[in-house]
């Protein structure tokens, strides 16, 4: 039975140890999501508290981690989501996004809403992929693609 989490504390515990354990053994997000049979972004959003792992998932992810089997079962709930707390984030980089979201955020919004109509881009089916690409100016580039489904508002 899948069970559900109203208290973000022991999540947020679990990515500390998770994150530890990734780093005592020089671990990447890519090993752990390949061994969890998953993407990278859906891996590493779920070990830092943001997403449930199916089962054997988790059991890979927390034998990789020498985590144990509450951690594995812990990993397996839905969490209440939301990695930043209120106000402006003060990490460099978590406030770019936010930044950007600032600059773009209604840019976003009149484009999806012209071209999609009224409705959102689901956060639930959804992909996300980082990928780093040269730069032809030089240096690199980070290309950040979001794949949201459409869902329409419905008048009731």
């Amino acid at each position: 039975m899948l069970h559900a989490q109203f208290d973000p504390t022991a999540r947020q515990a679990l990515a500390v140890t998770a994150v530890d354990a990734k780093t005592r053994k020089d671990l990447s997000w890519q090993q752990l999501a390949d061994a969890a049979g998953l993407s990278v972004a859906f891996v590493t959003a779920a070990l830092l508290g943001q997403h449930a792992l199916p089962e054997a998932a988790a059991e890979a992810v927390a034998d990789l981690l020498d985590l144990d089997e509450d951690a594995v079962r812990l990993l397996q709930t839905v969490p209440t989501r939301g990695s930043i707390p209120g106000g402006i984030p003060t990490d460099p980089t978590i406030y770019r996004f936010h930044e950007m979201l600032q600059v773009y955020g209604t840019t976003l919004k009149a484009l999806v809403h012209e071209q999609f109509g009224d409705g959102i881009i689901s956060a639930i089916n959804f992909k996300l992929d980082v990928r780093k690409v040269a730069d032809p100016e030089g240096g690199e580039r980070a290309v950040i693609t979001l794949d949201g489904k459409y869902l329409p508002t419905r008048p009731f």
